[in-house]
């Protein structure tokens, strides 16, 4: 690591940190506390992704949609119109919209050849966008003058690493930059996160092989076909799974690349002085 104890990490001009965990625990409240004192640089994940890796692809599908209606159609044809995404760092969709649900079309889902398809572009931007973050940490000191660093993963980093080997590409490269910290959540986050996801199920990424066991698990036990499938029930279905899939993975990455700070104390956090005496315990902890 990066910083091996307290000192390094109470000594250092220059703070760089990476927040990995579940969606929903926090990394990006922590990140805008951060960020809102001044000397933070915020470089989101999925930012980068939807702007940098998949805009194209995601404006392309709009259009798509667009070129069905005529009036839309005849106004794209002659330029006189223009479609794009207007992604956030608080608003994502856009990435989500376009990672879709498999299942029935009737119902907005995709043919499962197409959300493969879709998710290994996915993956690809995502690791496109993680190895650029040694790139941005010399770009917001160069350009902006920012003397610290965040980066602010999605969900889906533990899916394309393995973090039981020593010479995984992306992983060295992350923990070579920055100090990495699990946000990890109890039973009860847990519970929240399911319950959430239930009343709004939004799509996410998968690993292929754990995807491709659940597709088939769920069109074997409700006996669908693939055009049967309601694709927010699959997704709903697939939730809890997907939960328990990551847990060991960000458990071996902290582990083995970082260290581990519960949610409950992310959510104490209210400045960055907080956020420094956190990982100074959590360094000290390890």
């Amino acid at each position: 690591m990066i910083y091996q104890n307290a000192k390094d990490w109470r000594d250092a001009p220059k703070k760089r940190v990476l927040f990995f965990g579940m969606s929903g625990l926090g990394k990006t409240y922590v990140s805008n506390i951060l960020r809102d004192h001044g000397d933070w640089f915020h470089y989101s994940i999925d930012y980068r992704i939807g702007t940098r890796y998949m805009g194209e692809y995601i404006a392309d599908n709009a259009k798509r949609e667009a070129m069905k209606v005529p009036f839309l159609r005849e106004l794209l044809m002659s330029d006189s119109i223009y479609i794009g995404s207007n992604i956030t760092f608080e608003n994502l969709t856009p990435v989500a919209a376009y990672l879709g649900k498999p299942g029935d079309p009737a119902k907005g889902g995709l043919t499962y050849a197409e959300f493969t398809r879709r998710q290994d572009q996915f993956r690809q931007a995502e690791i496109k966008a993680l190895m650029d973050t040694p790139y941005f940490i010399e770009r917001a000191e160069a350009l902006y003058g920012y003397p610290h660093f965040i980066c602010d993963t999605g969900g889906s980093i533990c899916e394309w690493v393995d973090p039981e080997d020593s010479n995984d590409t992306v992983l060295k490269a992350l923990a070579n930059a920055t100090l990495m910290i699990w946000i990890k959540g109890d039973e009860a986050h847990t519970e929240e996160l399911i319950r959430r996801f239930d009343k709004a199920p939004k799509p996410m990424s998968y690993q292929p092989a754990f995807l491709d066991r659940v597709w088939h698990e769920y069109l074997d036990l409700f006996k669908k076909t693939e055009e049967q499938v309601d694709p927010d029930d699959f997704i709903r279905w697939t939730y809890a799974q997907a939960l328990a899939h990551r847990q060991p993975r960000y458990a071996a990455m902290a582990e083995n690349w970082g260290v581990t700070v519960s949610a409950d104390e992310i959510a104490r956090v209210k400045t960055a002085e907080d956020f420094d005496d956190l990982i100074a315990s959590a360094l000290e902890r390890s």
